[in-house]
């Protein structure tokens, strides 16, 4: 590592101790990382190094490091400032080296940080520090004779209040008391909000909150995130509300040492400095930390959403015709091969106002006569549902029992459409045609598709517009990266847009390795990768074990074994007698091996060998089409008591969503999901799960289903009343010198 990027070892041993990782594992990720080295590359090919740790540990020291580098670089800033300044004594300089949060450096350094002109600067002007001074020492008499021998001032009245003033700052200043504050306001603060005074909402999507009050400590993110979406849109404002007289009281605690002339001034900038200056500075951070808490919390329920969502069971390698459909515009219709490639297109008017029925039909049967179709997709948008009555009646008249008919999520296919990438690969086709290839391919392979689109318009998020765009692209960012290494990548097949998020390979490096592959044809081996163009030695040993060759020169190149891994195979198809393509192709003959005689770490080899027994296995469940109801294609055909089919479509703290074949996705809240108690609806469902559910209400004027999971299960049993524990009293105090974790860094 360069000495620019080495963090002191009491935070290097914090960073283990807060992830319970082993130091060692923390410092070799580290060096890895510096070396260029890809979270994914880490997690599979150097177990030995770091102990096996794995994706999520090894993404949180990443994330750790990130921060405490941050913090290295302000920390030498600010010593350099105070230093500059004068005023760095030995004992603040110690404090300044010895804090691991950030709010704490900043709360350290405000004394001397520079600021604008304030009443306490004036009062200093006028040489009242001294004065100041003599009252927060709180010793001695004489205190109003003292104060009449200051002559910047017009009287004693105003040499008392200029003091007051500075200490006022003073306090308001102090680390210690701020950090107090900090966590009394985390734990005995309420979230007031309120509508604002002629805000329109005419949907009265905010109505709950137009009063409403929720302790800080205790408000969940979509509650706090729906208050800030309000506030944004001025129909809401929002307060941090705590008693002033309890925080009054805490302070008077904190610097009143001894009673004496002096208290009456100390007591006079102790009520100044919260009301005017400790409240509103302090309500803010609070704020902040709420926004920062919940946008963490709303990040993490997208990343999980997206996660399934990319992960969805793909229906493999097949011809599959996709179908955009509309109404009034006709159902634009467009044929993929096995491999993704466009073939042909077309429009039908199967539905209102047209009605060809017949016309739609013969259309369908010659682009599936003549493409070898084996499914057809069509995307959930408007007329759905009456598309899908067509095409089924259609196979079931021409006894087509072999195509299968699914409905696919279109959310985001509009978005490609438009897009450069969708222009690039189709420059002479319709946006509508772009759309109903994307819904084709879908159904092939979520991942390879939904890549190409931005994840924000995808559909599974909570608030996501509302959050920290740069946090939430990193955090989507990383889980494309992630299931798309978990699940390989075909190297003479994949888009650019795919190969990008391959670990080791940029969007210019993509872009070269597909145009290499359309001026010299398919790869035959993974080593050829580096006659590409900007492919070197590290970007091959952190993209090749990802990549995959199927019918290549060598078989181990269409399985996830590292071509560094190459040898140890060799010598294990050695010990038994045969070549690599027997041995792949009858993998009960690793029974034999003796793991003793080979050259290679434990980890490795336990992965090679279970790479072997089903190589090139894709880790995805295996495809499942849902089956909505017949005869309920709209919201006015769902009727309370229904049992529904549907597919889950989005998770957030408070329920799940359910598409149900109606354009109208039903909510099946938090309490409905399961016959148990249910933290988080994580926990029970995920995007793309097929669930049944029984309808409770429906609202058509709101556009609403409600749905209910928990109707379907046998009651839970009684296990009686549980006695609830006496809570444990915790003074304030307390709760200041443990400072909750909620301060440091997550």
């Amino acid at each position: 590592m360069s000495e620019n990027k080495s963090l002191p070892n009491e935070i290097l041993i914090h960073i283990a101790q807060v992830l319970n990782v082993p130091l060692k594992g923390v410092l070799a990720v580290i060096e890895l990382l510096d070396e260029g080295g890809t979270v994914p590359f880490i997690a599979r090919y150097r177990k030995e190094v770091t102990g096996n740790l794995d994706e999520v540990q090894i993404r949180d020291i990443e994330e750790r490091l990130g921060y405490f580098r941050e913090l290295e670089q302000r920390r030498a800033t600010i010593l350099a400032s105070i230093e500059e300044q004068g005023k760095l004594t030995d004992e603040l300089k110690a404090r300044i080296l010895a804090t691991i949060e950030k709010s704490e450096l900043e709360d350290l350094y405000l004394p001397y940080k520079p600021k604008r002109r304030t009443k306490a600067t004036i009062a200093k002007e006028k040489g009242l520090e001294p004065l100041a001074d003599w009252i927060w020492a709180q010793e001695g008499a004489g205190l109003l004779e003292y104060a009449a021998t200051f002559t910047g001032v017009a009287s004693v009245e105003e040499a008392l209040e200029g003091a007051r003033h500075i200490l006022a700052e003073r306090i308001s200043e102090d680390a210690d008391l701020r950090k107090g504050l900090r966590q009394m306001m985390w734990d005995e603060g309420v979230v007031a909000s309120r509508k604002m005074m002629d805000a329109k909402d005419e949907q009265e999507k905010f109505k709950m909150y137009y009063e409403y009050r929720e302790p800080v400590a205790k408000i969940p993110s979509h509650r706090m995130l729906a208050i800030r979406r309000g506030e944004s849109e001025n129909v809401l404002y929002f307060l941090i509300e705590m008693e002033a007289e309890r925080a009054v009281g805490w302070l008077k605690s904190r610097v009143l040492r001894e009673t004496g002339e002096w208290t009456p001034q100390l007591e006079l900038a102790i009520e100044d400095s919260w009301s005017r200056l400790l409240n509103s500075s302090i309500q803010t951070e609070v704020r902040l930390e709420l926004k920062k808490r919940s946008d963490e919390e709303a990040i993490r329920v997208f990343k999980e959403n997206l996660e399934n969502l990319l992960l969805s069971a793909p229906a493999g390698q097949i011809g599959v015709l996709g179908i955009d459909p509309g109404l009034r515009t006709g159902c634009k219709v467009a044929v993929v091969d096995q491999t993704g490639k466009y073939l042909a297109n077309d429009v039908i008017y199967p539905g209102v106002p047209r009605n060809d029925v017949a016309g739609a039909a013969r259309t369908l049967k010659a682009l599936i006569d003549r493409w070898s179709v084996k499914a057809i997709a069509i995307g959930n948008g408007t007329g759905s549902r009456e598309t899908e009555a067509f095409v089924r009646g259609f196979l079931k008249a021409e006894g087509l029992a072999g195509i299968f008919c699914v409905m696919v999520n279109e959310s985001g296919a509009s978005i490609y459409s438009a897009s450069d990438i969708a222009r690039a690969e189709f420059p002479d086709l319709d946006l509508t045609v772009r759309g109903a290839i994307s819904i084709a391919r879908r159904l092939q392979d979520p991942l390879a598709e939904l890549v190409k689109i931005d994840p924000k318009s995808i559909g599974v998020g909570q608030y996501q517009h509302d959050v920290d765009q740069r946090q939430l692209q990193q955090g989507l960012e990383a889980v494309i990266e992630s299931c798309v290494n978990r699940v390989g990548v075909d190297l003479n097949t994949a888009s650019w847009a795919l190969l990008r998020y391959v670990a080791g390979v940029t969007e210019r490096t993509a872009q070269k390795i597909v145009e290499y592959r359309n001026e010299n044809g398919a790869f035959r081996s993974r080593v050829q990768l580096m006659a590409v163009t900007g492919v070197g030695p590290k970007t091959f040993e952190q993209a090749a074990g990802f990549l995959r060759i199927r019918g290549g020169e060598n078989p181990l190149d269409m399985t996830a074994v590292h071509p560094e891994s190459y040898k140890v195979v060799e010598s294990i198809a050695g010990m038994l007698g045969v070549g690599l393509e027997e041995l792949i192709r009858k993998p009960e003959l690793l029974a034999g091996v003796k793991k003793d005689g080979l050259e290679v770490g434990v980890y490795t080899l336990n992965d090679i060998l279970e790479e072997l027994k089903k190589p090139g296995r894709d880790p995805r469940e295996q495809f499942v089409a849902p089956s909505f109801k017949e005869g309920v294609n709209e919201l006015k055909d769902v009727q309370e008591g229904m049992v529904l089919e549907g597919v889950v479509t989005n998770v957030t703290k408070f329920g799940a969503f359910v598409d149900v074949g109606v354009h109208q996705d039903g909510l099946v809240h938090v309490s409905e999901l399961s016959n148990r108690f249910v933290k988080d609806p994580g926990e029970v469902v995920k995007v793309g799960q097929i669930v049944k559910a029984k309808v409770l209400n429906v609202d058509l004027k709101a556009k609403r289903i409600a749905l209910s999971l928990k109707a379907l299960m046998a009651p839970a049993p009684d296990r009686g009343p549980r006695r609830q524990p006496a809570p444990k009293q915790i003074s304030v105090d307390d709760k200041i010198s443990a400072l909750a974790n909620k301060w440091k860094m997550r």
